[in-house]
Parts: C-alpha cells; structure tokens; sequence
C-alpha cells in the first residue's frame, strides 16, 4: 500500500464551529493518523498520514468542512511519510 503524509492549513469560518472534531471523525472514519489543531491567525492546521486515496479523500473533505464552517480554501503541502499509525487526535496548542 502506498502511504502519503500531507500537512494541510484550512482558512475560513474554522474555529468556534467544531471543525476540529469533524475533522477528527473523518480521518478516524477514513483510517488515518495524525492531528488537527487550532492555529493563532485562526486557521486549523491539519497533518494526515495513510493510505494514498484515503488522505486525498480527507483533503478533499477539509475543503466543504463541518456542517458551520465555511472553508475559504485549504493549502496543502506534502510531506515525507513517517510511518505513523497512531490515531488522530486533536491538539491544543498554546
């Protein structure tokens, strides 16, 4: 299975909305690793790694976003897989 890790920032309506949950749901759904987390310009980081489709289907995903956000657009840059498979858990960043 080809694995790929991607580190996504989502800008729009993205905090307050429960965007961070959402997101977790899905990648947890989708069989990912990785984390979410809210940024201080408020946007939300996102980094996901797994099955090549499947995190193409949660980038995909992050640009409609929960049922209240309004994603404005998402910028994603790949990055080296890490062979990560611990689950995907929301983070809180100071």
């Amino acid at each position: 299975m080809e694995r790929k890790r991607v580190r996504a920032r989502v800008y729009g309506r993205v905090q307050g909305v429960a965007f961070r949950e959402h997101t977790r749901q899905e990648a947890l759904r989708l069989g990912l690793s990785g984390w979410v987390a809210n940024r201080p310009d408020g946007t939300v980081e996102v980094v996901c790694e797994g099955a090549l489709l499947k995190v193409d289907e949660l980038v995909a995903w992050l640009a409609i976003g929960s049922p209240f956000s309004r994603v404005s657009r998402v910028e994603c840059a790949e990055e080296s897989p890490l062979n990560d498979a611990t689950a995907f858990l929301v983070r809180h960043f100071a």
